[in-house]
């Protein structure tokens, strides 16, 4: 599914993304160098973590209830001059239906890829780059997107992993990490419903979160 490999196209250098975060600070952010299967343990108790296919699903099943009726939804394709209502009805019956759900609430934690940049000494970190994680569920595909993002966004090490991470790049390496961005959805525009421009008729869910933490993980074996 080409949708699923074109990250690094998507790939977003970022010094400064969006506007209106009031805390340009969370961004910066010293990198943990823990195993994944260990994230749950440095996140708010009692956060969801939605990153596999069945927790996401678990948590639109809570919020939405079910999955559109894509093809119903889609017709004759992207020519169908009906599309845009359809999809414009889609959303809007769909915000008014999850209003007082318990999961629109809910602290919930995703991710997206990102990958670092060499080292610079004025930010005094490594610069992150983000790209989406697209998932498939049997929603859809899967993409949660960030609200109002400000601000630089560098991983802080300690000297030593510095040094590491600075020889890495100097042999020619990339250094890719796991991007967790925690927060909540957006009320009454909380989950964008389209279709992907890439694959005719997959239909893609967006759940837009206002990010309140990020937690840049560089992952152990």
């Amino acid at each position: 599914m080409r949708i699923l490999w074109v990250i690094a196209a998507l790939l977003l250098t970022v010094g400064s993304v969006g506007e209106g975060w009031g805390d340009d600070t969370v961004g910066i952010q010293t990198l943990l160098t823990i195993g994944r299967k260990d994230l749950p343990t440095v996140l708010p108790s009692g956060c969801h973590l939605l990153i596999e296919p069945h927790s996401i699903e678990q948590f639109l099943d809570a919020l939405d209830g079910f999955p559109p009726d894509w093809s119903l939804v889609y017709g004759r394709g992207h020519h169908d001059p009906d599309l845009d209502e359809r999809l414009f009805t889609l959303n809007r019956q769909r915000d008014a239906k999850r209003l007082g759900r318990p999961a629109l609430t809910q602290c919930i934690t995703f991710v997206w890829f990102g990958q670092l940049s060499q080292y610079d000494t004025e930010a005094g970190g490594f610069r992150v780059a983000l790209g989406p994680k697209l998932t498939p569920t049997r929603w859809g595909v899967v993409r949660f997107k960030y609200e109002n993002l400000q601000g630089e966004l560098v991983a802080k090490t300690s000297a030593a992993v510095q040094a590491e991470l600075e020889r890495r790049f100097a042999q020619g390496e990339s250094v890719d990490i796991t991007v967790a961005m925690t927060g909540q959805l957006i009320p009454g525009e909380s989950v964008t419903y389209d279709f992907s421009h890439d694959q005719a008729g997959l239909g893609v869910i967006m759940p837009v979160v206002k990010v309140e933490r990020l937690d840049y993980v560089l992952a152990t074996h």
